[in-house]
């Protein structure tokens, strides 16, 4: 089972759609220059327009790699303001490590555009209709839902 860590940025109107991609490149590159980062900069437009929307208020930009799966939403209006619920702490680990992804979610009457955009400038970066989220997402909450169940008798040996 992965490890899934999770993310909450500050949106507008705390800053706008642009200035939360940046950020959340920002988290996903360690600020560090390279191909990842001119990769995601390169779709900025087209990912603040998913972020301007709310798409990530309740579904999740999902970054996959080698590694732990990285989950991002987004607070807007008066949490965006307020930041209690916000968590934009650097991540323990490389989220674009081998062959990582990342996947938007979308209004449904976005999505083709969005899809068609994001291929100009990347096969990693791709957009995910957002009512088709909830099912991204639930492998991921499964695994988190396990509970784990102590067996005292095998724990102690006897």
């Amino acid at each position: 089972m992965s490890t899934v860590t999770r993310r909450t940025f500050r949106s507008t109107p705390g800053r706008d759609a642009l200035q939360t991609w940046t950020a959340i490149v920002d988290l996903l590159t360690h600020g560090k220059t390279g191909s990842a980062r001119s990769e995601l900069l390169a779709v900025g437009g087209v990912a603040a327009s998913v972020i301007a929307d709310q798409a990530p208020r309740d579904a999740a930009i999902v970054v996959t790699c080698d590694g732990p799966r990285t989950r991002i939403y987004c607070l807007y209006d008066d949490d965006a303001i307020d930041g209690t619920d916000a968590n934009e702490d650097a991540l323990g680990f490389d989220a674009l490590t081998g062959d990582w992804r990342v996947s938007l979610p979308c209004q449904k009457d976005d999505l083709s555009w969005v899809q068609n955009a994001l291929k100009k400038h990347s096969t990693r970066i791709t957009a995910r209709d957002l009512d088709d989220a909830a099912t991204t997402d639930e492998g991921s909450a499964t695994g988190k839902a396990q509970t784990l169940v102590l067996d005292p008798k095998g724990f102690l040996g006897s």
